[in-house]
């Protein structure tokens, strides 16, 4: 009888767990946004129609809905080429970096090998991809593994490297006739293919996979056990036999292999082509993304469409409301704030 017992009251366990997690989430997010409804009551605007307009321009309606996962498919991506090396103690601040040079590699596939099929270049193309990235993300953790240099200055000054990397190929090799600043356009079988004829394309199943991958490994397996308690105590953890310096580089190489593919799906899908400075942010996004959930897979989930939601409805604020773009930096820096103080807030609530 005992034994029959326990099972329910795991399930109830796991169910409360991430009921809180979405519960801790969603308040961070409320209170973000009465936050930045203050500054707009203060500069003269009114907030309740700013934030009608940002959910009717986004949920309102099939083809806003589907531009907001449109907008939270590289940014779920990079949070997890984040979260993944969070999980051993390394800071991956090079994300923005990772995902460049991941679509240089996978743009010299899709020019190379352009008579390939679908079924073979796309995979190729994916797999170029993550090796770009893998690479870009070997620096900082090699460095890291012998003790030379932190690898979040590492990877925060390789960021501005491989957008010149990536420049360099475009002008000098890559471009099109008439166009210096990008590729020529990809061949139908180095496109990605979207769903349910909206411009939502295979990228977004494959976050969700890498997501739920991603839940799985750090929860059943012996490697994630290892590095949870890299990240608990490393000192400990290479004294109880773990192999430190293979961990440290393998998994920052694995986080940067993550950030390449999110550079792979955005030249494949979103845009067709790879051009200069392409990016908008993505890495640091996703960067954000991820501390703000705490690394936590149902929390990079949420917030990633939170804030795709915000992008996307921000846009029509500019032309609606009279504000300009950078009111969404505001809204997203009242989000951060809120979650650094986090620990002391909940800590209190738990005293209480």
């Amino acid at each position: 009888m005992a034994q029959t017992a326990d099972p329910p009251k795991n399930s109830g366990f796991f169910y409360q767990k991430y009921l809180q997690v979405i519960l801790r989430n969603l308040v961070m997010i409320l209170i973000a946004f009465l936050l930045f409804g203050i500054i707009l009551l203060l500069s003269g605007k009114n907030p309740v129609l700013s934030f009608r307009d940002i959910f009717r321009s986004t949920l309102g309606s099939a083809y806003g809905f589907s531009e907001v996962i449109v907008a939270m498919t590289p940014m779920l991506i990079t949070a997890l080429a984040v979260a993944f090396p969070a999980r051993v103690g390394l800071i991956n601040v090079g994300a923005e970096g990772q995902l460049y040079m991941g679509a240089l590699f996978a743009t010299w596939g899709a020019l190379t090998f352009s008579g390939l099929p679908a079924w073979v270049l796309l995979p190729g193309m994916a797999l170029l991809g993550m090796l770009g990235g893998g690479l870009w993300a070997f620096i900082p953790g090699y460095l890291k593994s012998i003790g030379l240099v932190n690898e979040t200055i590492t990877s925060l000054l390789l960021n501005s490297v491989a957008p010149s990397i990536v420049s360099f190929f475009i002008f000098g090799y890559w471009h099109a006739p008439r166009d210096t600043s990008t590729t020529s356009n990809f061949v139908k079988s180095a496109r990605l293919p979207t769903l349910f004829g909206t411009r939502i394309d295979l990228s977004f199943v494959l976050a969700v996979v890498l997501l739920v991958l991603f839940w799985l490994f750090m929860k059943y397996t012996r490697w994630g056990l290892e590095m949870r308690a890299i990240g608990g105590n490393s000192q400990s953890a290479r004294r109880n036999g773990i192999p430190l310096k293979i961990y440290l580089v393998s998994i920052m190489c694995i986080g940067g292999a993550i950030a390449g593919l999110a550079g792979m799906a955005q030249v494949s899908g979103y845009y067709g082509l790879l051009l200069a400075n392409f990016s908008i942010g993505l890495g640091f996004m996703g960067f954000l993304i991820s501390w703000i959930a705490g690394g936590e897979p149902l929390g990079i989930f949420l917030i990633s469409f939170v804030v795709a939601v915000i992008f996307t409805g921000g846009n029509l604020l500019q032309l609606t409301q009279g504000l300009p773009y950078s009111v969404i930096n505001i809204l997203l820096a009242f989000t951060l704030f809120i979650v650094l103080a986090r620990p002391t807030f909940f800590s209190k609530r738990r005293r209480s």
